[in-house]
């Protein structure tokens, strides 16, 4: 449980192999059990470090560990697009990995959430491509929260992550703050914002249910609670400048994301949430509001498709003037804008229907953005662009696969931004819903490409490459995005859930505005985007996985 043999590779010292060599490093938990990671690395994570693509994955055989895998990312190496490390994690199966943080800078831990298994892991990433396993969060250390979600790591490496379900137990539960609320169990309602130490340890448990309770009619509760919740939160975003956190409700989990299960539109949440961080342990609850309806819900033959529901994602732009946020809805296939997420209750207006995307390449309008699964949001560090990811419909929707699509879009939003305290654009004609907004503030369409994935998902999470590669063959930090990454899964057994299991590299420019990399290619079939179907791994022949986060990073010796 040393870094040598990582040392040995990365200096390209030792006798040349292409087996695998391992180690293994370990952390006991707070509930005794010890937790493993074995790195496995081929020859190709050899030699003078470069940059990498993490993607997170779980086996479709469930008797063969979960594994985090690294991928050559630098566009020059011989070896891009190919797998040079599968991190294995021991001693549990069948954590069903989900995200990671939305993006990672020099000398920021890596946490990955297991969303099933409750359990959050955290991996030092000093050694890339190596990792080494520092931290585990077990369901013990969070009970008022299950189903960890999203992660934000903060500039002091503590970090913020979305417990989307409800208590470990049926009951009241009693925050780190004192306050208590009730909850309906596990994966149910209402959930948490979750504040980890360094070391993945929970510091405090942040309530996200209102006192008193919200809309019964709106706010759906499977059993029902005395005090209605919506708070199920899932996206989360940060600005430390602004001491502010949002986080965007998603569904009541265990009632809603299986096919088997009627879709409840009461259900499907709409709001949005924001607090006041200025305590970094002890944030406070300042705003729940609610995005509208657009004119596509008229059209729509189950509400449960109307522009509002299920706010999976959020984003915000980052330079100081712009107090703006984004959401995005899953089912209801819209993006909607607030030009203050600081105010006492931020006003929010559909700015882009994904119709309008769909429009590129299906022009006949017999796709839109009802029930489109739309995913991943994110804004450029420049905030210039707003990326994001669409599964495309599913099969508990109905629509035969072959006429529905995944998509990867991009917007330009500096007007937007710029409009300040007054934007103008506001979907709310059917005709804005297909052609765009007819504002000339409207965010604007920059690219799209669709991604023809019939199984039953598309893309559903995405990272920004914020890293850029000087003449010296140093890396720092860039504002401006040239590439992007897409992971084509969802969750198995969910709406828009199994996807082809692939990541994919797109890169930003030309007449296109975006187009896949087709350099980016599996090192086994030579189709363009890595393939997560394959019989053999660094670490054994486990078969085919399912990759869900995915995320950027550079070794540390070329990162300044």
């Amino acid at each position: 449980m040393t870094f040598g043999l990582t040392t040995a590779l990365l200096s390209g010292a030792g006798q040349a192999r292409e087996s695998a060599k391992s180690w293994t490093s370990a952390f006991t938990a707070s509930n005794g059990t010890t937790y493993t990671a074995t790195n496995n690395l081929v020859s190709a994570a050899r030699g003078h470090g470069r940059e990498w693509l993490l993607a997170w994955a779980g086996p479709t055989d469930h008797t063969t560990p979960d594994f985090l895998t690294v991928i050559d990312a630098t566009p020059d190496s011989p070896h891009y697009g190919e797998v040079v490390n599968t991190v294995t994690m021991g001693p549990g199966k069948g954590n069903e990995p989900h995200h990671m943080q939305y993006m990672w800078h020099k000398g920021d831990r890596l946490f990955a959430g297991g969303i099933l298994t409750d359990t959050t892991f955290v991996f030092d990433t000093k050694a890339l491509p190596a990792v080494k396993l520092v931290g585990v969060n077990v369901p013990t250390d969070t009970p008022c929260g299950t189903l960890p979600d999203a992660y934000q790591v903060l500039r002091d490496g503590t970090a913020y992550g979305t417990y989307m379900g409800g208590p470990n137990i049926t009951g009241p539960c009693t925050y780190t703050n004192g306050e208590v609320r009730e909850g309906n169990g596990a994966a149910g309602s209402p959930g948490e914002i979750v504040y980890f130490g360094k070391d993945g340890q929970t510091v405090s448990e942040i309530p996200a249910a209102v006192k008193g309770g919200e809309d019964p009619v709106q706010c759906g509760n499977v059993p029902v609670l005395k005090d209605a919740s919506c708070a199920n939160p899932h996206g989360i975003a940060v600005r430390e400048d602004m001491n502010i956190m949002v986080a965007s409700d998603f569904v009541e989990a265990r009632n809603f994301v299986t096919p088997e299960v009627e879709l409840r539109e009461d259900l499907a949440r709409q709001t949005v949430r924001v607090w006041d961080i200025s305590n970094r342990a002890d944030p406070k609850l300042k705003s729940v509001t609610k995005v509208p309806d657009g004119p596509r819900l008229a059209q729509e033959k189950d509400p449960i498709f109307g522009e509002s529901r299920v706010l999976m994602e959020t984003a915000l732009p980052n330079k100081r003037g712009h107090k703006g946020a984004f959401v995005s809805s899953m089912t209801g296939g819209a993006v909607f804008y607030t030009p203050d997420i600081t105010a006492a209750e931020p006003k929010w207006k559909e700015v882009l229907d994904d119709t309008t995307a769909y429009q590129t390449f299906a022009p006949d309008g017999s796709v839109t953005g009802g029930g489109d699964n739309s995913s991943w949001l994110a804004v450029s560090p420049d905030d210039r662009y707003l990326f994001h990811t669409v599964m495309g419909a599913s099969k508990p929707y109905g629509e035969p696969l072959d006429r529905t699509t995944g998509m990867v879009y991009v917007l330009d939003i500096q007007k937007l931004l710029a409009s300040g305290n007054s934007p103008q654009c506001s979907i709310d004609k059917l005709t804005e819903a297909y052609q765009g907004g007819a504002e000339s503030d409207c965010p604007g369409l920059v690219g799209t490409v669709p991604i023809r994935d019939t199984t039953d998902g598309g893309p559903h999470w995405g990272a920004m490459d914020n890293f850029q590669k000087g003449k010296d063959g140093t890396y720092r930090e860039a504002t401006q995005v040239k590439r992007i990454a897409t992971a084509n899964y969802f969750l198995a057994g969910a709406f828009g859930g199994d996807g082809d299991h692939r990541v994919c590299m797109f890169t930003l420019g030309g007449k296109a505005g975006i187009s896949i990399d087709k350099r980016f290619r599996d090192e086994v079939t030579g189709e363009p985007c890595v393939s997560f179907n394959r019989t053999s791994w660094p670490h054994g022949d486990t078969g085919n996985a399912r990759p869900h986060g995915v995320l950027f990073v550079v070794s540390d010796g070329v990162l300044r």
